[in-house]
């Protein structure tokens, strides 16, 4: 393909040497926070995105109910387009969940029916309504699902129609696909197939939306050229690819991922103080660059902080778990979450608060911590040391809980559980209503016990 260029940011002082000037704002903010990974033919991008706004998309599939932060990248670069005058297509697979997208797998992506798709694209929508503004406006965002066009397409239409347009060769010559192939995993036809509608996507976007330009991780690269030279032979007019680098963390854990799981964005599957918690135990290498990626702080500003360390370096993890969180969950969130580490921290009584009854008469309790119901009776009867723990979610088994036990890295209501196999009963329930169960220094978590 004609005007491809490649931009690949490794240290700082590569950074420095490569770092290109654009009359685009847009395009400077994406490089001034470390964005710009690769492109085609950026010049001419750069030329079309400072005459006025364009439209730009995402694609995201619908393959859990919440998105976690190793989306977060993405998603912010689509906040920064809209903060310049652009207007975000948010698109959901609802499609190509159904299919797979074979980039950066061993393995093919387990089969999902068409209901538990929609309740994941809803439980996904939160995210973006916190992220972007869906207004109907010209900068508005827009939420779209593939499934409404790639869902009435024959097959027998895309193969003659769209099929012609890509060969094998091509296909088999794209990183991810070599990948695979070289780990002898096993590698679909149906998979082999998500690369053609991911292209048709952009063509339908191009021709319904005027939309311009596809961004995303740099795992999508051989996806999203596809896309630009379906556009430009089919419509015959300038299209543009754009990807971020995908991002590992200082001791090389891909971001999103903890032990403990996955990172989510939603409430209902990690608690707001557990995702700020997650900001604040950010390694500190890794401060200043996911201030510049995570946070709406000016890259001018961030820049101030380099070579802090000590007190002051905890102060900025503050800050960027701060900053973080408020986007993610809203700025209520963080009193209670200061207030919560100050208790846990600083010996002060923890804080809950009751804030009514549900329909059976429990008390209906409000901490940062997460809260964790288990049955009055089963506490009657008396629970062991270690199932205690492993039930307040802390841990991934009974197991893990037992060793955690055995190394003394745990607690009930602040006091080290010496013994796996002590029973705790009804006894160990403090005002109003908890047990607080303990995992190192910093996971904790909340038992009330119910019924």
């Amino acid at each position: 393909m004609d005007n491809l260029t490649f931009f690949t940011k490794f240290g700082k002082e590569d950074l420095e040497k490569n770092m290109k000037k654009f009359n685009s704002p847009f395009l400077q903010e994406l490089q001034d926070r470390g964005f710009i990974y690769q492109s085609t033919d950026l010049d001419a991008l750069d030329a079309l995105t400072s005459k006025g706004p364009i439209t730009f998309y995402i694609g995201f599939d619908a393959t859990a109910p919440s998105l976690h932060v190793g989306s977060l990248m993405t998603i912010m670069m689509m906040r920064i387009g809209q903060k310049h005058g652009h207007k975000p297509i948010v698109l959901m697979g609802g499609a190509t969940t159904k299919i797979g997208d074979p980039t950066g797998k061993d393995k093919s992506r387990p089969i999902i029916t068409d209901e538990q798709v929609n309740n994941n694209i809803a439980g996904i929508q939160q995210v973006f309504n916190k992220f972007l503004s869906f207004t109907e406006t010209a900068t508005g965002a827009i939420l779209l699902n593939n499934d409404d066009w790639l869902g009435k397409m024959g097959y027998m239409e895309l193969l003659r129609d769209y099929g012609r347009h890509f060969t094998v060769n091509r296909m088999l010559s794209f990183e991810s696909v070599k990948q695979r192939l070289e780990r002898e995993q096993p590698m679909t036809f149906l998979e082999f197939n998500y690369m053609i509608l991911q292209a048709y996507d952009f063509l339908e976007l191009n021709r319904k939306y005027d939309c311009a330009l596809q961004m995303g991780g740099s795992d999508q690269w051989g996806n999203i050229i596809n896309g630009v030279e379906l556009v430009r032979r089919l419509e015959t007019k300038p299209s543009y690819g754009l990807t971020c680098p995908l991002i590992t963390t200082a001791s090389g854990k891909k971001m999103g991922k903890t032990e403990d799981g996955a990172v989510w964005m939603n409430s209902d599957r990690l608690t707001p103080y557990d995702y700020w918690q997650y900001w604040r135990n950010t390694e500190d290498v890794d401060v200043i660059r996911f201030m510049k990626y995570f946070t709406d702080l000016s890259p001018t500003d961030i820049d101030k902080y380099e070579g802090l360390d000590g007190t002051d370096l905890n102060k900025l993890k503050i800050l960027l778990a701060d900053e973080t969180t408020k986007m993610a969950h809203g700025e209520d969130c963080l009193k209670d979450i200061h207030n919560t580490i100050a208790q846990l921290f600083g010996g002060q009584d923890l804080d809950v608060t009751v804030t009514g009854q549900d329909d059976e008469g429990n008390p209906i309790l409000k901490s940062a911590l997460p809260i964790i119901q288990i049955p009055f009776a089963d506490l009657q009867a008396g629970i062991p040391a270690y199932l205690l723990v492993a039930q307040s979610t802390l841990v991934a088994s009974n197991g893990e809980a037992r060793r955690m036990i055995r190394g003394g890295g745990c607690k009930i209501n602040d006091q080290k559980i010496e013994d796996e196999n002590a029973v705790y009963n009804d006894a160990a329930i403090q005002d109003p209503g908890i047990i607080k169960v303990s995992v190192g220094k910093k996971k904790h978590a909340l038992i009330q016990p119910v019924g």
